[in-house]
């Protein structure tokens, strides 16, 4: 997220934007990632039991992600534009769940949105935070298409690091500590 961890508020819908996929999209993304005839071979595919050719879930999850930064993007863009200081956002240690609910066919135009469903204090990276943010899709139909559960990091605003991590930090800088250090690893 590009607020900080402070002013992340639970539950808020944060709208991602939509994409309309073509098969000559979804052809050419299978056809790189994920080759398989249901995603590439239109002649096959009707044959098949999902009745034509349908998005890879790795290209829905790759569009979502897409927009999903562009949106915090736009959001950061937004929040210096009205004259306040965005947060950081940091990596993703990763993903808790993914689902894909529903085939993605050409033509389809699909909205994706994300909340932050949970957050805490980091246990092991001082001065962030850890949160869990659900993403979801649906397509023209209102179907369910994709979701997943993401896992991040989000830097506190006002973390003042304790005098005694500060300590043991530049104990780590001392050359003959730092070599210490290590035979006792």
């Amino acid at each position: 997220m590009t607020r900080w961890f402070e002013e992340i508020n639970l539950n808020e819908d944060f709208p991602m934007g939509s994409h309309t996929f073509t098969q000559d999209e979804i052809v050419r993304f299978a056809s790189l990632y994920d080759p398989q005839y249901f995603h590439t071979d239109a002649e096959e595919a009707k044959h098949s039991h999902f009745g034509g050719i349908i998005a890879s879930g790795w290209h829905t999850a790759s569009v979502g992600q897409r927009l999903m930064v562009d949106a915090l993007f736009a959001e950061e863009k937004r929040l210096i534009d009205a004259g306040q200081s965005p947060g950081v956002s940091g990596p993703s240690p990763g993903i808790s769940s993914m689902q894909y609910t529903t085939p993605v066919r050409p033509g389809d135009t699909i909205t994706y949105s994300m909340y932050v469903k949970s957050k805490r204090v980091s246990n092991s990276l001082p001065g962030w935070g850890v949160l869990i943010t659900h993403v979801s899709s649906t397509n023209q139909n209102g179907e369910a298409v994709y979701s997943a559960e993401l896992v991040s990091f989000s830097k506190l605003r006002d973390y003042k690091m304790p005098l005694k991590l500060k300590l043991l930090l530049g104990l780590t800088k001392v050359p003959l500590l730092k070599s210490l250090i290590k035979r006792g690893s």
